[in-house]
């Protein structure tokens, strides 16, 4: 198989989809595919070494839409509801939270009779149906034309609805920050829910993610999905591999190829909170119960984000006039 450099790879497509998340342009014929808008990344675990420099260049790029809590926190009614504070704890890098949206995880299995440590970068998957966004209630949650989700941290509550119907419990909630402060500090969802975003503000700008563009192995490639799928497969071929994410919860934007099944990496990944696994997972949102939520919820929850941006909006002019006066 004729490899393809990251560098020809990212000129024609990420330019390319930079241009639909701006203008929302078809893509070029040169790289359309079954959805021209819909990109997906491909991570190729036996790449990886470990080296967390895609986690390290996450933070760097995104530290300005990391939270930055008021203190002390609201006290919420009822008194069972937590404060989930990352805060202090902002350099942890073992899992996922609110300040750190890529992590590396590793696995120790036996490839062709020989025991290794396998690396993997882990974050938000990116579904193409993806049930946080269908099922938010505020309508902070949502999945643009590119096939990125991202969550609104203007307008999310934090009531942690998106991280329960995840299949891989991916958002993490800080606490003190958002819009439930000047709403309902004492009732509402107690924070902002995090996520990794896929530098959705870096495609916009035909920029690659950080984290593909500072790794020095080449572990991640990203591309429309239907190329990125027979890109997977191709070197699951090569390799005699296995393939994650195509259908996975009805299929995500990122896939993973492995050397060794990933069952097989299930039993021996840490999983918990902030940890996610690799099983199989069905489609969520094609059982009735979550398409009839979504039916119910999703007008509701425009109006709720409609509402929300107005007074986002509103407030910041109201700042804005008051430094002037």
């Amino acid at each position: 198989m004729k490899k393809i450099s990251r560098r020809s790879f990212l000129k024609t497509t990420l330019a390319a989809a930079g241009a639909v998340g701006a203008s929302g342009l078809a893509l070029p014929a040169s790289v359309q595919g079954a959805d021209p808008k819909e990109l997906a990344t491909l991570i190729d675990i036996r790449k990886c070494v470990g080296c967390e420099a895609c986690v390290d260049a996450c933070k760097e790029v995104n530290a300005s839409k990391f939270p930055e809590p008021e203190k002390p926190f609201p006290k919420m009614y009822p008194s069972r509801v937590r404060a989930a504070d990352w805060s202090e704890k902002r350099d942890v890098q073992d899992r996922l939270t609110p300040y750190t949206w890529l992590f590396i995880q590793s696995a120790t299995v036996t490839i062709n009779g020989e025991e290794q440590t396998l690396t993997i970068p882990r974050r938000c998957m990116h579904c193409q149906n993806p049930p946080c966004a269908d099922l938010c209630p505020w309508g902070a949650a949502r999945k643009l034309e590119n096939g990125i989700t991202r969550i609104d941290a203007d307008i999310c509550m934090g009531g942690n609805k998106c991280k329960v119907v995840c299949p891989w419990k991916i958002p993490e909630r800080q606490t003190g920050v958002g819009l439930y402060l000047d709403l309902l500090p004492s009732l509402a969802g107690n924070g902002v829910m995090f996520k990794c975003d896929r530098c959705y503000n870096r495609i916009e700008k035909g920029e690659p993610p950080a984290c593909i563009e500072e790794c020095p192995e080449d572990v991640q490639t990203i591309g429309p999905r239907d190329e990125i799928v027979k890109r997977a497969y191709a070197v699951a071929k090569e390799i005699g591999g296995y393939v994650y994410g195509e259908t996975e919860n009805g299929g995500t934007n990122t896939l993973y190829v492995s050397p060794v099944p990933f069952e097989t990496l299930n039993k021996a990944i840490e999983k918990g909170p902030g940890r996610p696994h690799f099983k199989a997972v069905e489609d969520s949102m094609a059982h009735a119960d979550n398409l009839a939520k979504a039916m119910i919820i999703a007008p509701v929850a425009g109006a709720v984000a409609a509402v929300g941006r107005f007074y986002k909006a509103a407030k910041s002019v109201s700042e804005t006039d008051g430094k002037g006066e």
